[in-house]
């Protein structure tokens, strides 16, 4: 029947139903790199907002206007959490960041600027843009605090194989919603052509049968006269599984850690490898990029004479294991005479006490001093 064709190239559930071509493209899968970048980026970006910046002179803490911008409150809108989670997450994305100064003693994470690099003099900022203000200004290099991640954007280096994931994801879901939809063949008892009236009260009842078995948990269809509805295949567990898409997502975040250095137990809370993967993302991933922050801050806050004298700054708070845990490697640590206790507190994150005796080395574990060593038994 000629009337039949025309229903089904009308109804796009029925064009569902007997698997026409479908086309995805791959921009519809754009969700994948998103996951795949934010979850491994923030990751990193949570981990460096817990720092601590210190300003040290003569080994002791400085709390000056640059402490309370770094650790307490760096522009009006941010606080120091959101604002080192948002430098990070630039840094690794767009592959740079740049930090100016503004008139009022904020700092401001740039949106746009436009670099001019020089080969004998220090490169120039133009058209530095945050939020809708734009500067009218040139900042200078040694006026600005900015960094570079790697020698290529990411995103620029991983489009081709997020387009192949992409592709693949599509193809998957594809064959999976083939798999699992419902499949139904209408009877109708008609020995004639219907009328387009007939046509269209028959298509909005199909229309209405077909969304009743797709949105309701228990459907009841009354049955007419002259109208049969048959299920001719369900869905079945043949096909891609839920599970592999879930281990396609979960490749592709997998690739990302990779690059960025986190270790991929960690980043799926695989708790079995904790504490060696903590340790290699530590110091594969963490390490140098507190690095490359350190020494950014300590060249652009400090002159080339304060840091030579001894002054420095120094990002605490990530590196540094717990005192706590490991109170057995302290003990040790002072006891061998190799530390003195202050050098001991400095290595787990805390500041010196200012007390001579901290500084003293002792042995053995009567915590005697060298002198008294060397005068009692000994002597």
């Amino acid at each position: 029947m000629s009337w039949l064709s025309n229903v089904l190239k009308r109804n796009s559930e029925l064009e569902w139903m007997f698997d026409l071509d479908l086309t995805y493209e791959t921009d519809h899968r754009a969700y994948l790199k998103k996951i795949a970048l934010e979850t491994c980026i923030n990751f990193i970006g949570r981990t460096i907002s817990q720092s601590d910046f210190r300003f040290m002179k003569d080994k002791k803490r400085q709390f000056n206007d640059w402490h309370y911008l770094l650790n307490v409150r760096p522009n009006t809108d941010q606080s120091a959490a959101d604002f080192w989670q948002s430098f990070v997450h630039r840094l690794i994305y767009e592959n740079e960041v740049l930090v100016v100064l503004s008139d009022s003693n904020d700092l401001l994470i740039a949106d746009d600027f436009t670099r001019e690099e020089y080969a004998v003099y220090p490169d120039t900022f133009k058209n530095v843009t945050v939020k809708d203000f734009t500067f009218q200004r040139t900042f200078q290099m040694d006026e600005v605090i900015y960094l570079t991640y790697n020698n290529e954007k990411l995103t620029k280096f991983m489009d081709g194989m997020f387009d192949d994931y992409a592709n693949l994801f599509s193809r998957m879901i594809e064959v999976s919603l083939r798999n699992y939809q419902i499949r139904g063949i209408v009877n109708i008892d008609s020995t004639q052509e219907l009328s387009n009236e007939n046509q269209a009260k028959l298509q909005k009842f199909i229309d209405k049968l077909f969304d009743t078995f797709r949105k309701a948990t228990v459907a009841l269809v009354p049955k007419l006269k002259g109208f049969e509805y048959n299920e001719v295949a369900k869905g079945d567990n043949k096909g891609q599984s839920f599970e592999e898409l879930m281990k396609l997502k979960k490749s592709l975040i997998d690739d990302v850690a990779n690059i960025l250095g986190i270790p991929n137990a960690l980043i799926h809370g695989d708790l079995a490898e904790y504490e060696t993967s903590i340790k290699s993302y530590v110091k594969f991933c963490i390490g140098p990029l507190v690095k490359k922050i350190a020494d950014e801050l300590n060249a652009k806050l400090l002159t080339k004479e304060d840091f030579l004298k001894g002054d420095k700054i120094e990002v605490r708070g990530v590196m540094e294991k717990s005192a706590i845990e490991n109170a057995n490697n302290a003990d040790k640590m002072v006891a061998s005479g190799a530390w003195s206790r202050n050098d001991v507190r400095e290595k787990f994150g805390d500041e010196r006490v200012d007390d001579p005796r901290m500084d003293e080395y002792v042995i053995t574990k009567n915590y005697q001093t060298l002198d008294e060593l060397e005068g009692g038994e000994n002597k």
